[in-house]
Formats: C-alpha cells, structure tokens, sequence
C-alpha cells in the first residue's frame, strides 16, 4: 500500500507525511499530538472596549459622528468574537524542533491525519525491524565447515 492516506490535500504515504506544501519523512518524526487553540478573546475585547469608549464620548458631546463610530466598533468586537473559529493543529516533533503540519477546524480529521502518522511510523518501524533480524538469522542459521 502506497499511500495510506490521501484526503483534502494531506497524504500520509510509508516515508512521509505530505501537507499544506510541507512534507516531513517519517524517520525523521519523533512524535506528533494535536493541538487546540481557543478563540481570541483579548482583540475582540478590546475593539469593543475602544468602541464603548467612543459611543460614551459622542454621547456625552452630543456628537453623533461619535456616537455611530463607537456603536460600530462595539459591534465590529462583537462580530470578530462570533466569526472566530476554534483551531486545532499537528505539531510535529523532530530531532529540529517542532513544527506545525497542519491546521483544520475539524477536530475528526486532525485527529485521523494524527493516526495514520503513527500508524505509517509503526509499520516502518516494524519493518526495519524484519530487516535487521532478517541478516542475523541468515548468519546463524548458516553451516560452517
């Protein structure tokens, strides 16, 4: 079996893993694990703060121009809060350091890609490990003479 695993643009073949323009060798992973980031909750926060700010001044100078500014940025932090996504990523350890591999809303598919890297680098493993004994057992199962 070539390639193991081949959906939306991240392949997971016997020596590598292939995503987002990036492609890693499997020897070379030492462990990958997914990651959750949450929302953003300080710029959203602040724009609206900004923007409660202006709405309180335009009101207090009976200025409308203020006033209008500051109810859309209250509403600008409102919406950057509700469109934010929560991310979850595959970071990839080698003997360099960690990297990300790959970044998805789809806490399923991270997760699938996470598998299928360690059961890609399990089978290598195992068959490193046939081959190393392979040559041994062929020494001394030889006839001397």
């Amino acid at each position: 079996m070539d390639i193991p695993f081949n959906e939306r643009g991240v392949s997971v073949t016997r020596n590598s893993l292939s995503a987002a323009g990036q492609v890693f060798a499997l020897r070379e992973i030492q462990r990958a694990r997914v990651v959750t980031v949450q929302k953003n909750r300080i710029v959203p926060l602040a724009i609206s703060l900004v923007g409660l700010a202006g709405a309180i001044v335009g009101g207090v100078l009976s200025s409308p121009a203020g006033l209008v500014c500051g109810v859309m940025m209250i509403v600008v932090g409102a919406l950057s809060w509700l469109t934010q996504d929560i991310t979850h990523r595959l970071i990839v350890e080698t003997h360099e350091g960690e990297r990300e591999a790959l970044s998805s809303v789809d806490l399923d598919f991270v997760q699938l890609v996470e598998q299928a890297v360690m059961q890609a680098k399990a089978a290598q493993q195992q068959t490193a490990a046939k081959a190393g004994a392979a040559p041994a057992a062929a020494t001394r199962e030889s006839p001397q003479a």
